[in-house]
């Protein structure tokens, strides 16, 4: 117990559990010395904690009358590194289908002592970031800790599974790893039903159940390495970016989320997919509202030009026209 942070942390718990311990009595307890005592009382005090000192016979240390300690003490260093760190889990889009992110930081905010929650509000409200939003694809997160579970115990699961087709599938997977990677969440694994190495979004994932089986990873096999590989090799023969010029919200609502990502950006959202077809791609910029810019590929410019065309002709048709084609 030779960091003084440690004592103080202890001085906190022995007043909490104990009431009129006197200086000499602390000294004894935290093998330090009564002056010591003082100091972290002093620390204390200034963390928000009411801390009372009585002289005489029956006098001692004590916490005010009616104060309960939240569950949680941290430093001014911890403080910052938690809030720094769920602001930027937010930014990065490694939430679950809880907004559990906000209510923890909520939380952690209203139990810190009034010195330390002002400037760390005051940081939540200034910070910005360099990096784009992520619009992410949250899983649940009961089954996000299961795989995390399973994936460290060494244990074979079952799960529940939804294609991009939307295609139900039950079957058992070793986990070898979760990875987060441009908003979604992926586990990497063998497959027993295709017997081979695969990869599964963690949010078309419903349930996750243990079985008694356990395995053994490949040795060094590296998740990130495996998943990125495996995203590059990707059945799909087009990569999409286009910037569409209109609000993120609104946008995200239109688009399935299982076909797109979305990043905020500040002429727009820049959105990025994969397709086989072009002119599904075209049919779904031209369902939307707003203008778009197409960044890559070109070969997405005449697909457009074609719808345009058909629909011109659509528009210009007069009816019974192609009745008398067919003649």
């Amino acid at each position: 117990m030779s960091h003084p942070l440690t004592r103080v942390l202890t001085l906190l718990e022995l007043l909490q559990s104990n009431v009129g311990l006197t200086g000499p009595a602390l000294a004894d307890r935290l093998s330090t010395d009564v002056r010591t005592v003082r100091r972290y009382t002093a620390h204390l005090r200034d963390l928000g904690i009411p801390v009372q000192a009585e002289r005489g016979r029956y006098g001692g240390y004590r916490l005010a009358r009616g104060y309960r300690m939240p569950p949680l003490v941290l430093t001014n260093d911890e403080a910052l590194a938690v809030v720094l760190g769920l602001l930027a889990g937010e930014r990065l889009g490694m939430g679950t289908t809880a907004p559990a992110s906000t209510g923890a930081r909520a939380k952690i905010e209203r139990v810190l002592p009034q010195a330390l929650r002002e400037p760390l509000a005051a940081m939540r409200e200034t910070l910005s970031f360099t990096a784009n939003a992520v619009i992410a694809q949250a899983p649940e997160s009961g089954v996000l800790l299961a795989l995390a579970q399973a994936s460290r115990a060494k244990t074979t699961v079952g799960i529940d599974h939804r294609s991009w087709r939307q295609d139900q599938t039950e079957r058992d997977i070793d986990p070898y790893g979760v990875v987060f990677h441009t908003g979604r969440w992926y586990v990497v694994g063998h497959d027993h039903l295709r017997d081979d190495m695969r990869t599964f979004r963690i949010d078309r994932i419903t349930s996750v159940t243990p079985r008694t089986s356990t395995f053994t990873a490949p040795d060094d096999f590296d998740p990130v390495a495996h998943l990125t590989s495996t995203l590059a090799q990707g059945p799909y023969r087009w990569q999409v970016e286009v910037t569409i010029h209109g609000p993120l919200d609104e946008i995200a609502r239109r688009l399935p989320n299982t076909a797109v990502t979305l990043t905020a950006q500040p002429v727009g959202v820049l959105m990025h997919a994969r397709a086989e077809r072009l002119d599904g791609m075209a049919h779904l910029l031209a369902s939307l509202e707003w203008p778009f810019t197409i960044h890559q590929p070109d070969e997405l410019r005449p697909a457009l030009k074609n719808l345009a065309a058909q629909l011109i002709a659509a528009a210009d048709r007069t009816p019974g026209e192609l009745s008398r084609r067919s003649h």
